[in-house]
């Protein structure tokens, strides 16, 4: 698994617009999403200490978090993803795993693991012994992606981000998740080897600086 350069940044609604329009003149949507749109609900973890969190806040290099990933609150298809920074590269890991096996990852004994052949799903079991992580809260936004095959880039908004607070009932469609006050629009961009002049000249918005805004950070200000 390759290392990834990756931008963030905090733009205003107008910035959205605009960029919005920029990006469909010469990226493609993402094909997953309905008109590169949908929703994203995550479910992070963390130790009694808040070590991800307390990692981030503090930009410590060589950090990684643990999540559980759903798209459009569709249960057929969840991916458990590890994220690792390193000098400013992101790597990310990811497995498919079946909805039986999310309540042993929730509430059940770490002991209660069948024998698996999903690496990720083993290690998170074993930190969830080892270092104490649990779920801390449910993560909800709305992603508009696009994509450009030279580089490997792809291009996202997120916008209405929402918290769970305490709320780990991932399975659950009806969790209840309340706006996050004050959460920007966030552009990421994200690349392989080099970034096209193309996509540099057009996600230009002159104001904005790189971010290092973090939504797992924004919703645990809740709890």
């Amino acid at each position: 698994m390759k290392f990834r350069h990756e931008w963030k940044h905090e733009i205003s609604y107008g910035n959205y617009l605009v960029l919005r329009s920029r990006l469909s003149a010469v990226m493609q949507h993402d094909r997953h999403g309905i008109h590169g749109s949908y929703e994203i609900r995550s479910l992070y973890f963390d130790n009694a200490a808040d070590r991800a969190l307390q990692e981030k806040i503090n930009g410590v290099d060589g950090r990684e978090k643990f999540r559980l990933r759903c798209y459009n609150l569709d249960p057929s298809y969840l991916l458990l993803e590890k994220k690792y920074k390193y000098r400013g590269l992101c790597q990310k890991k990811q497995e498919v795993v079946t909805p039986d096996e999310v309540p042993i990852l929730l509430n059940g004994d770490v002991g209660s693991l069948p024998q698996t052949k999903k690496p990720l799903l083993q290690e998170l079991y074993d930190k969830r012994k080892s270092q104490g992580l649990r779920a801390k809260t449910i993560v909800e936004y709305t992603r508009e992606a696009f994509v450009y095959l030279p580089g490997n880039v792809r291009v996202t908004l997120d916008h209405h981000l929402r918290t769970g607070l305490f709320g780990t009932d991932f399975m659950n469609p009806e969790s209840i998740t309340i706006p996050v006050g004050g959460a920007p629009i966030i552009l990421e961009v994200k690349w392989d080897e080099f970034l096209p002049t193309v996509i540099r000249e057009v996600i230009q918005i002159p104001g904005t600086h790189t971010s290092a805004f973090s939504k797992y950070a924004a919703c645990r200000i809740y709890g």
